[in-house]
This record gives structure tokens, C-alpha cells and sequence, in this order.
């Protein structure tokens, strides 16, 4: 068996020599680094030492508060972000369904603007939108006869202010891939529905949302990650601040490494990480991931 199949790969050599190039560097910078990081999750291993400690940095962790509030953190802004920035982008590609092409693509890629402009430069504009003295939205609150808040001075407004400015700038790519994928449903199951007198919301739940399952489920999936590693917009704005209240994994992993040098927890940290998305992938390959044909 093993001979057969050496055999075949010995044959098709030239496919793989094609894709050698792109495996190395897939090696080199991602491969090695996780294994690297597994490596030195079993230690402790900081700038002076280096020894074997096993499990001992999981344990730490599970049983360290400020891990624990950070955990807690990331899953707020996680579930907090995601679900509203799918809606936008479902309700915005809904909305630009009717239209011609030329006015979509006006649309989308105004939309998709700010998913190519850098994190740092959008965090510093929203720093200036939440000034607790000048910033645009105290001025919105004073204009209505409002108080001035203290958005990410205070701890019960920070978290949710990240949430808002990430619910407003997010989606761009997202509604893209969506409008692709609407695109190419068939017309005539619209057409279809209205003739059968189905209301527009009918139309949405029970036509549009199933056929696009695979991309919903797709975005789902990359918007969990990326949201669940979220560093930039927290060391720009709040450096997870006020009293711990925006300190995520991601922003904790950078600290515990580059400020304290203890690689091992931070290493460990990010084994914590990479197995709870793995797990949230699951669950959501098994709620979203049935084929869909049309």
C-alpha cells in the first residue's frame, strides 16, 4: 500500500514541486513558530531560565483572576461584536439587492473602505470621536442636553464603546462575500415566492438566509477569530483599562511575553486560545455547515 502510493506521488512529482515553494514558507512562518509555541508552553522559560514544568502553566492560568477577566473579556467582545456586524452586513446586502450594479458597487466599496485602511489610524480617529472633552459623540450628548460620558474612562461604558466602534467600522468584506453569494441564487425562487404572496420577511428567513448558509458560516468562523484575537484597538485606546475592564487574551498574551518575558505562560495562553476556537469551529461547522444546492 505504502509502495502504491509512493509510487503515485512519484509520478505527479511535478505538481508538488509547484507547491514546494509556498509549503516552505508556510513551514517557516507558521508551522514552526505553533510547534514552537507548543514547545514552550511546557516551560518556564523566561529571559534567565529555562525548565520543564508540564502542565504547571495551564493550571496557573485557570487559576489566575486576571486570566480568567480577560477570558471573560474576549468572550463579551466576541459575542458582542460578531452577531452585529452580521446583521449589518445581511441587512445592507438585502438592501442593495434591488439595485443596478453600478450603484452595488458604489456601495460596497464604501463599505469595504475601512477593511483595508489600518487599525491603528481607525483606533486613533475613535479616540478623538470618544474625548471626554471634545470628542464628536460628548458634543452629539451635549447638543440633546445630555451629560458628557467618559467613554473608555469608565469601566461600565468601555467594553460597550469598543463594541459599538467595531460594529460600525466591521463588516465591509463580509457584505461583499454576501452580495457575491446572493448574486448567484437563482431569480426565479424571488420571483417564485412573490407569486405565491410570501412577504419580504418570509423571503429573507426561509429563502435568502438558507441558500447563503456557506457564507454566513464562512464569515461567522473568520469574524470569531479575528475578533477573539483582538489587540490593536485595545493597546491604541484603552491598554486594557479602566481596572481591567477591556483586557482581552490577546492584549494579556502580549504583555505576559514582551512586558513580564514569561514566553511559557504566554505560550500556554495561546494554546488556551487556539483550543477554544477550534472548539467554537466546530460547533459552528455543525450548526451552519449543511450543503446547500441550487
Amino acid at each position: 500500500m505504502a509502495v502504491t502510493v509512493w509510487k503515485r506521488m512519484w509520478k505527479q512529482r511535478a505538481g508538488y514541486y509547484f507547491v514546494l515553494p509556498h509549503f516552505a514558507f508556510y513551514l517557516m512562518f507558521f508551522l514552526i513558530p505553533v510547534g514552537w509555541g507548543v514547545y514552550l508552553s511546557f516551560f518556564k522559560y523566561d529571559v534567565f531560565t529555562q525548565r520543564f514544568i508540564g502542565f504547571d502553566n495551564f493550571v496557573n492560568l485557570f487559576t489566575d483572576w486576571l486570566f480568567l477577566k480577560a477570558l471573560g473579556n474576549t468572550f463579551l467582545y466576541t459575542f458582542g461584536v460578531v452577531p452585529l456586524w452580521l446583521g449589518k452586513a445581511l441587512l445592507v446586502t438585502v438592501l442593495l439587492y434591488p439595485f443596478r450594479n453600478s450603484i452595488k458597487t458604489f456601495y460596497k466599496a464604501l463599505f469595504y473602505l475601512p477593511h483595508v485602511t489600518s487599525s491603528v489610524i481607525i483606533s486613533m480617529i475613535w479616540l478623538w470621536v470618544f474625548n471626554p472633552t471634545y470628542g464628536l459623540l460628548n458634543y452629539f450628548m451635549r447638543s440633546v442636553g445630555l451629560e458628557k460620558i467618559a467613554w473608555l474612562g469608565n469601566k461600565f461604558f468601555a467594553m460597550p464603546s469598543l463594541i459599538f466602534m467595531q460594529f460600525i467600522m466591521g463588516g465591509g468584506s463580509t457584505i461583499v462575500l454576501l452580495s457575491a453569494a446572493m448574486a448567484s441564487i437563482p431569480e426565479y425562487y424571488f420571483e417564485a415566492a412573490k407569486l405565491e404572496g410570501a412577504s419580504s420577511w418570509k423571503v429573507f428567513t426561509r429563502i435568502t438566509v438558507p441558500l447563503l448558509k456557506p457564507t454566513i458560516l464562512y464569515a461567522m468562523i473568520m469574524g470569531t477569530i479575528a475578533n477573539f484575537q483582538t489587540f490593536s484597538n485595545i493597546y491604541i485606546m484603552t491598554q486594557g483599562g479602566p481596572e481591567f475592564s477591556t483586557i482581552t487574551i490577546g492584549y494579556l498574551v502580549y504583555t505576559t511575553a514582551f512586558r513580564d518575558y514569561n514566553l511559557g505562560l504566554a505560550s500556554a495562553m495561546s494554546m488556551v486560545m487556539f483550543g477554544i476556537l477550534a472548539v467554537f469551529g466546530f460547533i459552528q461547522f455543525k450548526w451552519l455547515g449543511s450543503n446547500v444546492e441550487y
